[in-house]
């Protein structure tokens, strides 16, 4: 049975889909999803375990941040989202940005596994491309500024940010644009080493929004740590190939820690 729940932790609302019984277990979505597109990921676990699948503030049933947040301040929702229902070292599953949520947990809280599904959190290489890009940019938004003032220039800026981004960034509200400007820019790097818990990685090898080098560059800094990764399936593994996925997943999630 699945119940809907909306929790008040601290100044924002959180809107949590909690099923099945036993260990709790933190699901967490990617960027420009919510709860309904892991669910299958929820379908699984809730076998054996207390499944807490959240919205992050700004989708879903979770309304926007007040202010434009960091990363870090997602990770602290969901920390004291734990500690307000007395969930003992949960698991922790991320998809994507939910994978960045899950490194900064895990890097200082007690969680008994944590599962990494084409995740975030390794701060991109960049070509010269996106340098002229970025850089013209800038250039043209100071000389459109110039031109049509601040107000004026903050319109074309808009439009021009809707053309040349990617969909998650052309669908967002302003405010939301802000934060995914800030937060796919945050190099979690330093932090993975820290991350002490059982640590399962599973990824597609056509992913391009978190390639597969980014999993075995974390699969190299995590002390205890495994690499799953299916070949033909992109940043959404769990849905290009859902049975061998639940498989993996089930496995792990029942498997008992070495401590």
């Amino acid at each position: 049975m699945i119940e809907g729940k909306d929790y008040t932790v601290g100044d924002s609302k959180l809107h949590v889909e909690v099923s099945g019984s036993g260990h709790p277990l933190i699901l967490m979505h990617g960027w420009g999803c919510n709860h309904s597109t892991v669910r299958s990921i929820a379908a699984t676990a809730e076998k054996s375990h207390r499944v807490y699948n959240v919205d992050f503030p700004g989708f879903g049933d979770s309304p926007e941040p007040a202010d434009v947040w960091s990363v870090y301040d997602y990770a602290d929702l969901i920390e004291n989202f734990i500690r307000r229902e007395g969930l003992y070292d949960p698991v922790l599953v991320g998809h994507s940005f939910g994978g960045r949520v899950a490194i900064i947990l895990g890097s200082r809280i007690p969680v008994s596994k944590i599962i990494l599904v084409d995740a975030a959190g390794i701060k991109p290489r960049r070509t010269l491309r996106y340098y002229y890009k970025v850089y013209s940019f800038k250039a043209a938004k100071a000389a459109m500024k110039l031109i049509f003032g601040k107000e004026g220039a903050q319109k074309r800026i808009d439009r021009l940010r809707a053309k040349r981004g990617s969909s998650d960034y052309a669908q967002a509200t302003p405010r939301m644009r802000a934060i995914m400007s800030r937060v796919v820019n945050e190099d979690l790097t330093p932090l993975i080493p820290k991350v002490k818990a059982p640590t399962l990685l599973i990824w597609g090898e056509n992913d391009t929004a978190t390639p597969l080098a980014d999993a075995k560059k974390m699969n190299s800094l995590l002390p205890d740590s495994g690499l799953v990764s299916f070949p033909g399936c992109g940043h959404y593994s769990f849905l290009d190939n859902p049975g061998q996925f639940a498989r993996v997943l089930a496995s792990f999630l029942q498997s008992t820690p070495q401590r």
